[in-house]
């Protein structure tokens, strides 16, 4: 969740509820700041069960932002998670419970498409761009907690 959005206007934590989820979909986006020289990645989790994101986090296409994404889902208690078989993702989930193929992630490619359609600065070619990290970030978390997790701005 977007750490911005995270306190109440009181100044107190909001409340969180942790939900159970049976099976997730793993995905990353490509986007970039400034130039392709500098691509950033979205990595989300979806609940296949109810096709809603349940956590996602910001960084390159590396071993350390899934382990971060991982970390956010560990209170989930996923049994199974659905993945395109990236390096990665067979490093780091338990084979047992990591199934991997196109098909059964096609909700979150979905969404992924629904977020370059209402998003300018995520589609390739466009005239408008992040020019910074943490503006980026918070452009696409602000939009992320709004339609998906229902946070008003």
């Amino acid at each position: 969740m977007n750490s911005a959005l995270g306190t109440a206007s009181d100044g107190h934590p909001s409340a969180v509820m942790i939900r159970k989820v049976k099976e997730a979909e793993l995905d990353e986006m490509w986007s970039f700041v400034g130039s392709k020289k500098q691509p950033r990645w979205l990595w989300e989790a979806l609940d296949h069960e109810t096709g809603r994101v349940v956590a996602y986090a910001f960084g390159r296409r590396e071993d350390r932002a899934l382990l971060r994404l991982k970390a956010l889902l560990a209170p989930l208690g996923i049994r199974r998670f659905y993945t395109d078989g990236w390096g990665a993702y067979r490093r780091h989930l338990d084979p047992h419970r990591h199934v991997v193929g196109k098909r059964r992630a096609q909700q979150l490619e979905r969404k992924h498409l629904t977020l370059r359609t209402r998003i300018k600065r995520l589609v390739r070619r466009t005239l408008c761009f992040s020019k910074s990290t943490a503006m980026h970030e918070l452009v696409i978390g602000l939009f992320i907690n709004r339609f998906e997790f229902g946070l008003e701005v």
